[in-house]
């Protein structure tokens, strides 16, 4: 198993371009299901997630020509609207196969997805939504078995915002007989962007980004070419990782449109912003000063910058208190820091961090995706070597995460 060994004490600088977004990459991925026309993605970034998810399509029956950072997905001998058990349970993001399927096949069977180490994100609202429009669905032996001869618009508002389900719902409602309205949906730029693919191969919807969405049925959707948008939370890691380090970092293929309030919290801490049109420069001071945040849908704080912001929190002057509302067991890597000599105090849904003068290097394991960001930006600034364990976690969500580090100064490298 594949082990990150970083050296700290090393200031970030120079300049590295950000990849696709994992998030938005997913979903569109899906949306290929939707149309018997190829459909091109650009900018697609190499990740193990992205990689189980193109297994999945082509054990469905789609013609998958990979290129670098390309793929070309050709759906027309789509044939098998099923997803085993065996391929959802290493990414939950597999449930977004089951709107484009069932609108396109009017049959799916899509195995549910089970636990989560962050906390639990039940599919529910996937489900009633998708009721909603006359599907009819069973549940039985850990599989959603949906039928619909046609789905037929409907008013749907769901109980909690849900990213996936506003994804589902959307690219189920693109093939729909008369108008979808989603209330209370999800305003991520993830969404905006699968609405802007979505509307490029013929699909007629209008309020992404906004709490209401409304997209009007076709009979048929066509292919399109469309580029993934740039990774926020990969953009907003490489600021912290910089940030924490003292270090002045120009981050290019990225755009700070998405990003407000994570931008806004690094000013606070001290760093200096600037935004340019297709970039990002960041400088540091010699040491920052203690943020306090809340978690919340987008366009809020993002939760899946909260273990960044506990790290670089670690070390900053001061005491911070993070609050975390979207899940209720993300807080896993405070014990890892802790390891590090980070100053945490759990309190339920609140961390409270008093900054220290310095982490020491340790051998520390990675809980999940975020909590791996976290402690590599922790390692970049300890004194010693910091071992992470267990980073098949990064490899879901960051690409060449140790080379696009050491392009910058970082000492950094894959062990096994």
């Amino acid at each position: 198993m594949d082990k990150l060994l970083i050296e700290g004490g090393y200031r970030l600088s120079g300049e590295v371009a950000i990849s696709g977004a994992k998030n938005a990459a997913l979903p569109l991925l899906c949306a290929s299901l939707l149309s018997a026309d190829p459909l091109r993605l650009d900018n697609l970034p190499q990740l193990n997630d992205i990689a189980t998810m193109l297994r999945l399509l082509g054990d469905m029956g789609v013609v998958i020509h990979p290129e670098q950072n390309t793929v070309l997905l050709d759906s027309s001998g789509l044939n098998n609207p099923v997803a085993s058990y065996e391929m959802v349970k290493t990414m939950r993001a597999s449930i977004l196969v089951l709107g484009p399927l069932l609108a396109r096949c009017g049959e799916a069977r899509v195995s549910l997805p089970g636990g989560c180490a962050i906390g639990a994100r039940p599919v529910d609202q996937h489900i009633k939504g998708l009721q909603a429009m006359g599907a009819e669905i069973k549940v039985e032996h850990g599989y959603i078995h949906a039928k619909a001869s046609r789905l037929k618009g409907a008013r749907i508002c769901t109980d909690m915002v849900t990213v996936t389900g506003t994804e589902n719902l959307m690219m189920a409602a693109a093939l729909a007989e008369g108008e979808t309205v989603i209330e209370n949906a999800a305003r991520e730029p993830e969404v905006v962007d699968l609405a802007n693919c979505l509307v490029s191969m013929g699909a007629r919807i209008s309020g992404a980004g906004t709490d209401v969405i409304r997209i009007r049925g076709v009979e048929r959707l066509n292919g399109a070419t469309h580029s993934i948008m740039p990774d926020r939370i990969e953009t907003g890691t490489f600021l912290c990782a910089a940030a924490v380090t003292g270090g002045d970092i120009r981050l290019t293929r990225t755009s700070s449109a998405y990003l407000d309030t994570v931008v806004d919290k690094l000013m606070d801490a001290g760093c200096d912003v600037v935004s340019e049109r297709d970039a990002i420069r960041l400088k540091a001071p010699g040491r920052l000063k203690a943020v306090s945040l809340r978690t919340a849908p987008y366009p809020a704080f993002p939760t899946d910058m909260q273990a960044q912001f506990m790290a670089i929190n670690a070390v900053a002057e001061g005491v911070a208190t993070i609050r975390e509302t979207i899940f209720e067991n993300r807080f896993m890597h405070a014990i890892e820091l802790m390891r590090l000599g980070a100053d945490i105090q759990i309190e339920g849904s609140n961390a409270i961090v008093r900054g220290v003068d310095h982490l020491q290097g340790a051998t520390v394991m990675a809980t999940d995706l975020r909590a791996s960001a976290s402690l590599i930006i922790a390692g970049l600034v300890a004194q010693g070597e910091t071992l992470i364990d267990r980073i098949y976690h990064l490899d879901r969500g960051y690409e060449h995460i140790e080379e696009k580090l050491s392009r910058l100064g970082a000492r950094v490298k894959r062990v096994r």
